[in-house]
């Protein structure tokens, strides 16, 4: 598996705005997000279990309210931030985990067999 840089550490607040990225998953290309909750990095295909549509109802904004919840913000999916399990609401199944890893101030994101950066 391939580390990929993705952002500074700096650039992932506990429960504030993601970061976006493109991968290409099962061979199509797909957005991706990485938060930061509770101190550590997470990150998950954009694309809610309940029917594949982005869950950010603004630009980059996946947490809900209080700050402890991923919201779909077109079925009211809520998704566990560390996990990606569903929580309530319309789901089938969970988020797509991404795995990632940080160090020396850089999160990374990691490739796998049906996960790879997008070729320009």
């Amino acid at each position: 598996m391939e580390q990929v840089p993705l952002c500074n550490s700096k650039d992932l607040v506990d429960g504030g705005l993601a970061v976006p990225f493109d991968v290409v998953y099962g061979g199509y290309t797909c957005r991706a997000f990485a938060i930061r909750w509770k101190g550590s990095v997470h990150a998950y295909l954009n694309r809610c279990a309940h029917v594949a549509m982005e869950l950010d109802w603004q630009p980059n904004r996946f947490f809900d309210d209080t700050g402890q919840w991923l919201l779909c913000s077109t079925h009211g999916a809520v998704y566990r931030p560390d996990t990606g399990a569903c929580a309530g609401g319309p789901c089938r199944g969970g988020l797509v985990r991404i795995e990632l890893s940080e160090r020396d101030g850089v999160v990374h994101w990691h490739t796998d067999w049906n996960l790879q950066p997008v070729s320009f």
